[in-house]
């Protein structure tokens, strides 16, 4: 053994004990800081661990997640697979550093293993670099914002980039030489055992023997230096994402909120204090210090903590948010670092205070007989024990953080406006809270799982029921809700005028029905389709046509209210609460079974979120039950006559709270399609990548002042596809594109012969055609032109 492996055996060792020793070290912590998280439901993130770890072992082996970009898939599906396969490599490059001719034991020479290692140490070696090309060519120094890595921390992935291409081409290096030690040593069939680094081999063939077995220790070496400095960088670094996600992608995947692997989209999680559910009558119950919404980065759940710090800012989610992409400050991504490198910076704090709470002796607890006296001390007693363990009352406990780690730790998860100091600076800034749509576009495309929605909900929740901090607008619509049980502040006697002009009857519950068991369906007519002037045309076409194919329906007329959407994704958890559990109670009383709603907010609230108090009902949207109706050809439309226009182009916008959200996305295309006389076109960005119309989060009732308009990008997408027809299937979307259609019509931008229509009036037009255009057309509409 000579001298240059004697030290590369001390220097290997050393540096395996230190490597694993960070690293371990950091895991342990990691757990201690998951834990600081408020608690989940029981059960709620453990439920059905067989169908969890079938979505695990799906996305994991799948890269169902990674899909979405093909290319980015397959290297990176090929990097990470060789992750994982060569780590035996490392044991056997640290047997090398002591006999260059060592094998792994039981393995051995065992060609299938050799063969899985040379693939996966060439096919990574070319994922890395394909890896490398893509970040290169999206840089945000040349695309700037419109770069997905745009904020992203290029250092942190330069040196993951720089730790895989090293290990990858040590692995490939040593196979080389390990081909020429074998070949002297008398091994046969060499080219069985080396089918790809053969080559390399050869080219280190004219070296002696004893300068190979020198250059194996020393490459050996240089990828455990390589290995261990990696952990060593890690376990000093919690907050580097694009290294660690590596390991808690696994864990962040198994605990998402569906077992069976659904994106957490949909049904928005109940507010919880200590992991129950709060609502209206648990709002007695509550303690003082019981929390609504979150407040403070340890009023998130453990699971939002392992959001945080999973994130690998990757950036796929900032490339499809609409905020960011109409120069607003939101951006999923940076919101996820910004909340992870608050959450780490406060960690040490929030520890100290647990062993203060843990050393300091709690008041006794008080007799039920005790005086008035007795309860004013040992409310003074409490308080001063509170303080004590309380991080935000004990400012002293700041003396175990660095002045950096100090300033970041006190300052307020969401700021206020117009402040200049950092230390009342927000972690979060309230117009990137504000302006999100709750599109879901993030949660869908995050390939970890992340469920940024959920986040961005419960802290406008804190800033709503706790410090009255939110848009200005929302105070009106607030009222509204409260008052008068819609948006728009209308009166309730005004539900029906939508069917006045009809020239048939509407039949409505407890007026002409006694309730819905005499029905086949209840016809949710929703705000919107009730008040607002454009989505009532479609409210009397979703109307003609159940009457035109014999569907039994009627109206709950001003007995329905609104779901509660704008409120709960507003924030004001207590506002949708009541007007939920009045729908549901009404819902119940009126026997509710089949429910046809044509706004998508109103069918994602019913469908998904009343179950959670206790409203469970079969509902459709009306595009699903129109398509069903055309498909059973009990509506037949018909083309054009001869001499009209036979070929109308059309492009369909997916609503986000029927997309996204609720996966439907066919039935309405089959029905645009079951039309005659129309081209259809799909816009760039549709289905799972449909961009937003602007309206959802309570958006609707909300001015954008920053940036450009949200509706205007997208009518400006969909104008561009040539069609003389924009089909929706949400009054939001119909009011966001329509308003976008005007701007764009005024600036000349777009065609006077444009429309935004929703695919019932589209339907409809056809229907009415084959009747000889009669057919019971109201006097408030014309048939739409097709």
């Amino acid at each position: 053994m000579h001298a240059l492996q004697i030290l590369a055996i001390i220097i290997g060792v050393g540096a395996t004990i230190v490597g694993w020793s960070f690293f371990l070290t950091r895991v342990g912590k990691f757990v201690g800081f998951f834990k600081l998280g408020a608690p989940t439901a029981a059960g709620e993130r453990t439920s059905e661990p067989g169908k969890r770890t079938g979505t695990l072992i799906k996305e994991f082996l799948g890269h169902t997640r990674m899909a979405r970009l093909p290319i980015v898939a397959i290297a990176h599906w090929f990097t990470m697979i060789s992750f994982g396969v060569l780590v035996l490599t490392l044991a056997q490059a640290t047997m090398q550093l002591f006999d260059p001719h060592a094998v792994l034991p039981l393995i051995g020479h065992f060609f299938p293993y050799e063969w899985i290692t040379e693939f996966f140490a060439v096919t990574g070696l070319l994922g890395i670099i394909a890896l490398i090309i893509i970040r290169q060519r999206n840089h945000p120094r040349d695309l700037h914002r419109k770069s997905r890595f745009f904020g992203s921390n290029f250092w942190q992935a330069y040196y993951v980039e720089f730790t895989i291409l090293m290990v990858a081409l040590c692995i490939a290096l040593l196979r080389g030489l390990e081909y020429v030690l074998q070949g002297r040593a008398g091994q046969e069939n060499l080219l069985l055992h080396f089918p790809l680094t053969f080559w390399i081999g050869e080219l280190f063939s004219g070296l002696s023997t004893g300068a190979v077995e020198a250059l194996i220790v020393v490459i050996a070496l240089v990828k455990i230096l390589v290995s261990y400095a990696w952990m060593v960088t890690v376990g000093l670094t919690p907050t580097m994402g694009v290294a660690w996600h590596r390991f808690l992608a696994f864990f962040n995947i198994w605990f998402k909120r569906h077992a069976d692997g659904r994106t957490s989209l949909g049904a928005l999680q109940p507010m919880q204090n200590k992991g129950e559910a709060i609502d209206l009558e648990a709002m007695e119950d509550m303690d003082e210090d019981a929390v609504l919404g979150v407040g403070k980065v340890e009023d998130f759940t453990w699971k939002g903590l392992l959001d945080f710090s999973t994130c690998t800012e990757c950036g796929r989610c900032q490339s499809q948010c609409p905020a960011w992409n109409t120069e607003k400050p939101l951006s999923p991504k940076l919101m996820m670092i910004n909340l992870r490198n608050h959450a780490d910076a406060k960690a040490p704090w929030l520890k100290a205070a647990e062993q203060a709470k843990a050393e300091a002796t709690p008041p006794a607890p008080l007799p039920e007989d005790a005086d008035k006296k007795a309860k004013k001390a040992h409310a003074k007693e409490m308080a001063a024990y509170q303080g004590i363990t309380d991080p935000h009352e004990n400012l002293d406990l700041l003396g175990t953080l660095s002045q950096a780690a100090q300033t970041e730790a006190v300052r307020p998860l969401v700021g206020a406006q117009d402040v200049e100091e950092l230390a009342e600076m927000g972690v979060i800034d309230p117009d990137a809270l504000w302006s999100c749509t709750t599109c879901g576009a993030c949660v869908e495309q995050c390939p970890v799982d992340i469920e940024h929605v959920d986040h961005f909900v419960d802290m406008r929740r804190y800033q709503v029921l706790i410090e009255s901090a939110f848009p200005t607008e929302l105070s009106g619509l607030f009222k509204n809700l409260e008052n008068k049980q819609n948006p728009w502040g209308m009166s309730q006697r005004k539900r029906m005028e939508w069917a006045k002009n009809l020239d048939f009857e509407i039949k409505q519950v407890g007026a002409d029905i006694e309730d819905l068991g005499e029905v086949e369906y209840l016809f949710w007519v929703g705000c919107a389709g009730a008040f607002e002037d454009r989505a009532m045309k479609t409210t009397q076409a979703i109307a003609e046509l159940l009457h035109t194919a014999g569907v039994d329906f009627a109206v709950l007329g001003d007995g329905e209210s609104c779901t509660g959407d704008p409120a709960r994704r507003a924030g004001n958890e207590f506002l949708y609460q009541m007007l939920a559990q009045a729908n549901v109670e009404v819902l119940n009383e009126m026997k509710a079974r089949k429910i046809v709603v044509s706004c998508a907010h109103c069918f994602n609230t019913i469908a998904n979120e009343y179950p959670q108090i206790g409203g469970k009902f079969e509902v459709v949207h009306h595009t699903q039950l129109l398509n069903k109706l055309v498909r059973e050809k009990r509506l037949t439309p018909v083309a054009p006559a001869a001499g009209e226009t036979v070929s109308t182009p059309v492009t369909y916008h997916d609503p986000c709270y029927l997309g996204r959200h609720n996966g439907i996305y066919t039935p309405p295309r089959e029905l645009i399609g079951s039309l005659p006389g129309l081209e259809y076109r799909e816009m760039e960005r549709s289905q799972e990548r449909s961009f937003c119309c602007g309206a959802g989060g309570a958006r609707m009732w909300m001015e954008e002042t920053i940036g450009s308009r949200i509706n205007i990008n997208r009518t400006q997408e969909a104008v561009a596809t040539g069609a003389e027809q924009i089909a929706v299937g949400c009054p939001f979307c119909r009011v966001m594109l329509s308003d976008g259609l005007t701007a764009e019509q005024s600036e000349g931008n777009a065609s006077e012969g444009v429309e935004v229509l929703d695919v019932a009036q589209m339907l409809l037009a056809g229907v009415r055609r084959g009747q000889g255009g009669q057919g019971g057309r109201t006097d408030a509409e014309e048939p739409a032109p097709v």
